[in-house]
């Protein structure tokens, strides 16, 4: 037998397939960039840095991660196709070296009742399985402990041939563990019946109040020709089965107005039409309407656990998946460690990697059945890291969008070592980030700039972390900055006193905030900082909230919308040119017939998905032709709008296009650090800091003494840090009381009091851990927060 040998060939240096190990971009011109050009190395961690607007994410998001999706779905079927968004291509010349993109961004998680975070991650069906496999008594599969899924029993009868025909009875069953009463959502509505119908008018004089149930529309029709009674006689006077049929009647096949409708109750239809969909999903008027007639109260047959009577009976070790899942999930992977089954022996493994995960990215101290859509955006975005952990994928490019939202210096340092090892497993990690923590970890970084909006959109730098700092970028020169102590501190002029404050997880606290200072409200994620503002301090007048919420508004809203800009705006074009004001609005009268003002057209293309393209008839500009003849300083409307908020303050500051009253809400939008935003860009495009500076620069005319920011830094370069102390400040010294939670220890150091929380998160905090001056709170050392603030300012 001869003997194979193997003789090593020379190889050459590099193979052809090793040398794709840059993603290269040229000519870049999304949104404000300026023909950029860069070259991104792969499987590295690369932080792209840069003041606020300067065109970090119309790099990252708007040109890499979209022209990679892009590219992906391409790859699907025209079906699948059809239930996917129509990306178009990125504003780039050359894009080349590509890879599998997966966004992980801060868009909160969808809001509806049966989405949870064990749903949202993979924890939930693993525990199904877990119960399935051991729970006693054994009641049936894994979706029998599924609150989605709902038991169905059905009998028919099927034909099985066996040389000849016969019929047999067949039954079907499925064992889902949805509780009956209340869908799986936790929650039974009670509808108030006042606020459906007025029971002293008759049908025909509109005793139906629901909306869109008046002035003899279909909806209204379907009851007054019903036949099933006297629509002129008064509701009070219907009797026992009218009053059924009104309310409460099977859907039924008739004819009305010689058309095949289906009649049905008033409660069923709402119920279905209104009340069964994500209410924040619902147009305003309805969402309204719907907040007024329905009270939502705990399902009193599942207790809120959303299960079946038969999924909460099955236990392991005493434990029902209902508790486990309500559980702090740091005190679930410890109980999953505790259980020692060989027969389930690789489920438990991946269960208790999933659990650990939660702990090292800082969520041990959420549950398993909290909703999806009460999550903040930090939250909700390391929610979505989770699966991507355990993922088996490699030589991917993930996408994340500041992961550090929302978390304490103690917090960042898992968060760092959370890139590194997906950039370990041979993936590109591209971050867009402020803090020098993240910044500092970085292989590479690519610093956008100078200036913001139209002053930014070129890279300033491209290189190690010691470039940076050696380099004369804005990003290098405060890279090293750090906010010292104050020499003294403000004295309070009287207290908010909190009392016996127990939301959530807060254990009975006592607290005096003080008024007339800044005070901030700090301790790591999840250690009741949230529960004791927003549940403790009374939404009471002279109290202005500002949050990052998405402000409630269309792809029609924009900053002079929101703000009341475009009024003074409007009226002042209307005075020069001596016609009415509304023309000058995309929303009203001078709107392009085309489009109807939104600047783009939708087209529907049936089994495929719609695109938007830029309207032909106004070019994008969102008004009729005739309106952009009139003009006011020497620009038309649509030109105003392309103005950013600096440009703008000028052009109304001075001249003949002088206008007062759009120079102060200017002001104030530049105050609070929005100058590069273009005034008519759409709100949907605007991210969670830039959304909460605005609606602070609205409520900066309010009357409001106490002033609540949640979290004002996120989104902020270093260099903007300066330009909100000095906000809030001039805030204090006008005679307001500014509470901030914040994690930043630029504004700590800056803070006249501080109140932390902690020592841990989840029922391990909810305390008031330290009270008193920052000096003090670096002088003691007693908390996590002391220490890194004593790190930080260096003593």
């Amino acid at each position: 037998m001869s003997k194979v040998t193997k003789v090593d060939a020379q190889s050459p240096a590099l193979h052809a397939a090793d040398s794709h190990d840059l993603i290269r971009v040229h000519g870049a011109r999304v949104n404000n960039l300026n023909d950029v050009s860069v070259e991104i190395p792969k499987r590295r961690l690369t932080v792209f840095t840069g003041v606020s607007g300067s065109g970090k994410s119309s790099l990252v998001f708007g040109t890499v991660a979209a022209e990679s999706q892009r590219l992906i779905n391409e790859t699907y079927s025209a079906f699948v196709q059809g239930f996917m968004p129509t990306l178009t291509r990125p504003e780039v010349d050359v894009l080349d070296g590509l890879t599998t993109a997966i966004i992980v961004d801060q868009q909160r998680m969808g809001a509806d009742p049966r989405s949870t975070v064990g749903t949202a991650t993979d924890a939930n069906a693993m525990l199904r399985i877990l119960f399935s496999r051991l729970g006693t008594p054994h009641i049936g599969p894994p979706s029998a402990y599924a609150f989605n899924v709902p038991s169905v029993r059905a009998s028919g009868a099927i034909t099985v041939e066996r040389g000849a025909r016969k019929t047999e009875k067949a039954t079907f069953t499925r064992t889902g563990g949805m509780c009956p009463r209340c869908e799986g959502r936790g929650t039974v509505s009670d509808i108030d019946l006042g606020q459906l119908f007025d029971d002293s008018l008759s049908l025909n004089e509109g005793a139906i109040t629901v909306p869109g149930y008046k002035g003899g529309g279909w909806n209204s029709r379907l009851y007054t020709e019903s036949g099933f009674f006297d629509p002129d006689k008064p509701i009070s006077k219907f009797t026992k089965k009218e009053l059924h049929d009104f309310l409460h009647r099977e859907p039924t096949r008739m004819k009305i107005a010689g058309i095949n409708m289906t009649y049905e109750g008033l409660i069923p239809r709402v119920q279905k039409s209104m009340l069964s969909k994500d209410t924040e999903a619902l147009q305003p008027h309805i969402r309204e309407f719907v907040e007024r007639a329905v009270t939502f109260t705990t399902c009193p047959e599942c207790d809120g656990t959303r299960l079946s009577e038969g999924a909460r009976s099955s236990k392991i070790e005493g434990i029902s998946i209902a508790d486990a899942c309500a559980m702090q999930i740091s005190d679930l992977a410890q109980w999953v460690r505790d259980l020692d089954e060989p027969s389930v022996a690789p489920l438990l493994t991946k269960l208790r990697h999933t659990l650990d995960s939660f702990g090292e990215i800082g969520l041990g101290y959420l549950a398993l059945d909290r909703p999806a859509g009460t999550l903040s955006g930090g939250e909700a975005q390391r929610v979505k890291m989770i699966r991507h952990l355990g993922s088996s994928l490699t030589d991917v490019t993930y996408v994340f969008d500041e992961p550090t939202v929302g978390l304490h210096p103690h917090d960042i340092q898992r968060m760092n070592d959370l890139l590194l090892r997906l950039r370990d497993k041979g993936n590109t990690v591209l971050v867009v980030e402020h803090k020098p923590e993240v910044i500092a970890i970085a292989d590479h970084i690519v610093d956008l700039g100078p200036g913001a909006g139209t002053g930014g959109g070129t890279v300033c730098f491209e290189g190690t972390v010691e470039g940076l700092r050696a380099g004369g970028t804005i990003t290098g020169r405060h890279f090293d900055d750090r906010a010292a102590l104050k020499e003294s501190v403000r004295k309070s002029d009287g207290a908010l006193e909190i009392r016996g404050a127990s939301a959530n997880n807060l254990h009975d606290v006592d607290v005096d905030v003080p008024l007339g200072v800044l005070t901030v409200i700090t301790g790591v994620a999840g250690s009741g900082k949230s529960s004791l503002v927003h549940g403790s301090i009374p939404a009471a007048a002279g109290v202005v909230s500002v949050d990052q919420s998405p402000i409630r508004g269309s792809r029609r809203s924009n900053p002079a919308t929101y703000t009341g800009l475009l009024e003074p705006i409007r009226k002042a074009f209307a005075k020069a040119n001596g016609v009415k004001p509304a023309l000058f609005s995309a929303n009203s009268e001078g709107a392009c017939p085309t489009c109807n003002g939104a600047g783009v057209v939708y087209t529907d293309l049936a089994m495929m998905a719609g695109v938007a393209s830029t309207c032909e008839e106004c070019e994008g500009k969102r008004f009729e032709a005739s309106v952009l003849d009139y003009r006011f300083g020497g620009r038309d409307i649509s030109e105003v709008l392309a103005l950013s908020v600096t440009e703008a303050e000028e052009f109304f500051g001075a001249g003949e296009a002088h206008t007062p009253a759009a120079h102060r809400i200017l002001e104030r939008l530049a105050d609070v650090g929005l100058g590069y935003l273009t005034i008519g860009q759409p709100l949907t495009t605007l991210s969670g800091g830039e959304r909460q500076r605005l609606k602070l620069a609205t409520h900066m005319a309010d009357k409001g003494g106490v002033y609540v920011l949640d979290e004002p830094t996120t989104g902020l370069h270093l260099a903007d840090v300066e330009q909100l102390l000095g906000l809030l400040d001039r805030l204090v010294d006008s005679g307001k009381s500014v509470i901030v939670i914040e994690h930043h220890q630029a504004v700590m150091a800056h803070a006249d009091w501080i109140i932390d929380l902690g020592p841990g998160a989840g029922h391990d905090g909810g305390r008031i851990v330290f009270e008193g001056t920052p000096a003090d709170l670096v002088a003691a050392r007693s908390t996590l927060t002391g220490e890194h603030l004593a790190a930080y300012v260096g003593s």
